[in-house]
């Protein structure tokens, strides 16, 4: 009996939500709707880079040691097949702190340390994805290599394509809700884009200001669009 109740009181609710809708529609002159698409792209950038240091006693000797380094770093990236770019060299001085028997506390120099970086851009993603900085370490170079950036670089080309796909499904949206009222779409009226942003194939991730991602080498793009329509 109190199931039936509850029932039966469901099945009025709904009507009225549906009515309410349909009264919306019916007095309005606009409907406005989002629209939004997604394309599935892959990275046609890499960008590989990549840090080493040296230490000594004097300036010069560290400057002869990150010298000689630099010139194994680049005959690894050409037997690699890649053209590399150098940034200016960075130079520590190293300190220690020393205390003298009247107590006095003063710092002496005690080396020096030069460090440079590298990086490589390239178009054949796959050969930046898989170079192996091990051959370098193995010869002694104090090498790190950051994460690869992986870029899309079509993605001006690819939004307008994708923002006029993503008001044609506005617009199918928008007609699918204005013929619930028994009225139709006559022209659009104004549209605004919404979120652009490129994400890791299969994320969910998302922000107001659109993700950029360069973590990945497979992304997803997806386009937002606000769309306005005149009702007739």
């Amino acid at each position: 009996m109190l199931a039936g109740l509850f029932l039966a009181a469901g099945l009025v609710l709904s009507a009225m939500l549906g009515t309410s809708a349909w009264m919306k529609i019916k007095n309005s002159q606009f409907v406005a709707v989002k629209g939004s698409v997604q394309k599935s792209i892959e990275s046609d950038l890499a960008i590989w880079s990549g840090n080493f240091q040296v230490e000594a006693e004097t300036l010069l000797d560290a400057q002869h040691k990150i010298q000689a380094n630099r010139a194994l770093v680049v005959k690894f990236l050409g037997d690699a097949g890649v053209a590399s770019n150098f940034s200016p060299i960075n130079i520590e001085e190293l300190k220690a702190t020393q205390k003298a028997p009247d107590g006095f506390v003063s710092q002496r120099t005690t080396g020096f340390k030069l460090s440079q970086s590298v990086s490589v851009e390239s178009s054949d993603v796959d050969r930046l994805d898989k170079l192996d900085s091990t051959p370098l370490v193995e010869q002694g170079v104090i090498f790190t290599v950051s994460p690869p950036q992986f870029i899309y670089t079509k993605s001006g080309e690819t939004k307008i394509e994708m923002l006029a796909d993503a008001t044609k499904d506005a617009r199918a949206r928008a007609e699918q809700i204005a013929s619930q009222g028994g009225r139709s779409i006559a022209r659009l009226q104004s549209a605004d884009q919404g979120i652009f942003q490129i994400t890791p194939l299969h994320s969910v991730a998302t922000s107001w200001q659109g993700e950029s991602d360069t973590s990945s080498r497979q992304k997803t793009i997806t386009a937002v669009v606000t769309a306005t329509f005149l009702l007739k």
